[in-house]
């Protein structure tokens, strides 16, 4: 009696490791379906949030669903190619952060979809990998998409490092993705460190916190913030839908 208990048991483990593949198969095939579904019948646009295990993806994810767009998050390149758009978020280190992408393989992925004319847009950590380097991280390489400098936000009296909270926002240059955002908007930071642009026509949103911070660049299909428009209350919602709306060609 008691083999065929032992039997009997090591029989159902088997059954639910079988049962467990199965289910992990049809789970990836359905999100495959999905995003083909989309790209070839003219369904809802499937936006891609990067996992790098790096950062806030959930309360991205979150967002934009409130927005009734659809959503996966994901760290498969081929699934990331065939979005419609590409959200990078990131908290933490930039060196561990470049570090992550590149062990994901995720570093020539982001670099095509920006290719590829693909809307893209980083938040927060994501916004500084777009960049050459860090002062945070001396000798590590970023995505160099875009042209400038990650400095430490320079020390003065009266304010934290690192920055955390709410600041307004000086809007500049016709950001697409502040149509409908009201000068002087307060949105949500948190860093400690901070961009300054090459090219100061890329800027499309300025703060000030002990010195002038680049918040929002843009550059073709490419869209960045400092802040988080995730936790950024009702305008922040604004921001993610303005870039929901985007064309691949930038209309």
């Amino acid at each position: 009696m008691k083999v065929y208990v032992q039997q009997y048991c090591a029989l159902g483990r088997q059954y639910l490791l079988i049962k467990s593949i199965y289910m992990m198969a049809e789970n990836a095939a359905h999100n495959r379906r999905s995003i083909d579904e989309k790209q070839t019948t003219g369904g809802a646009r499937m936006i891609a949030i990067i996992d790098y295990d790096a950062g806030n993806l959930k309360s991205v994810e979150k967002a934009l669903k409130s927005l009734n767009q659809e959503v996966i998050v994901s760290r498969d390149s081929s699934e990331i190619l065939q979005a419609d758009k590409v959200i990078l978020p990131g908290v933490g280190a930039f060196g561990d952060a470049m570090n992550n992408l590149d062990k994901f393989g995720l570093v020539d992925t982001i670099k095509e979809v920006t290719r590829k004319n693909t809307p893209f847009l980083g938040i927060c950590l994501g916004l500084q990998l777009l960049f050459d380097k860090s002062d945070e991280t001396p000798g590590a390489e970023g995505l160099g998409i875009l042209k400038g400098e990650i400095l430490r936000i320079p020390p003065k009296e009266g304010l934290k490092i690192p920055h955390m909270g709410w600041n307004s926002l000086h809007l500049q240059n016709d950001g697409r993705l502040f149509r409908g955002i009201p000068e002087d908007t307060y949105v949500y930071f948190v860093h400690s460190y901070y961009l300054q642009a090459e090219d100061p026509q890329i800027v499309k949103a300025v703060t000030d916190y002990s010195t002038t911070i680049h918040a929002s660049v843009e550059k073709d299909n490419v869209f960045a913030c400092q802040f988080h428009p995730e936790k950024s209350s009702k305008y922040g919602l604004k921001i993610l839908e303005n870039f929901a709306k985007l064309e691949k060609e930038g209309n």
